[in-house]
């Protein structure tokens, strides 16, 4: 029996480094966690970019199809027919139109974990001083009988 029980040190070790695997590896839930977010990220940015993309659709077919629109266009970026003039006044400037913003490029960060290696010396730290605490009792145990 004194043999089994010094077992129980290393299951101990297998048991602390399958936990910390399970919860802080390159495969665990934390980084499972951190993925996911960066996934819905991802995904609201798409959306984003589906809206701007709409938006401009509908701008250039309206362009293509309406010639007034086009001229309005046209005089707010400073062009004018050819039988138009313009009065410029100093510090007004050409209207310009909003900026459509082509979308934000969003990458997906690698996640954070801990290396399997550290895993397993603290797997093996445990196991080690759960084997000689019980080590060390037994021998206390023997000096006292």
């Amino acid at each position: 029996m004194k043999v089994v029980k010094y077992l129980y040190a290393f299951w101990a070790g297998i048991l602390v480094y399958a936990a910390l695997a399970v919860l802080f590896g390159a495969s665990g839930l934390f980084a499972y966690r951190q993925l996911e977010r960066d996934q819905r990220q991802q995904e609201a940015n798409i959306e984003s970019l589906m809206l701007t993309r709409t938006e401009l659709e509908n701008t250039t077919s309206s362009l293509i199809y309406d010639r007034d629109l086009l001229a309005v266009y046209a005089r707010e970026q400073g062009y004018a027919a050819s039988h138009e003039r313009f009065i410029r006044i100093v510090g007004l400037g050409v209207g310009q139109r909003l900026q459509i913003s082509p979308g934000e490029l969003i990458s997906a960060g690698e996640p954070q974990y801990i290396a399997d290696t550290t895993l397993r010396i603290i797997a093996l730290c445990t196991g080690l001083t759960l084997f000689l605490s019980m080590l060390l009792f037994d021998i206390l145990k023997n000096v006292r009988e």
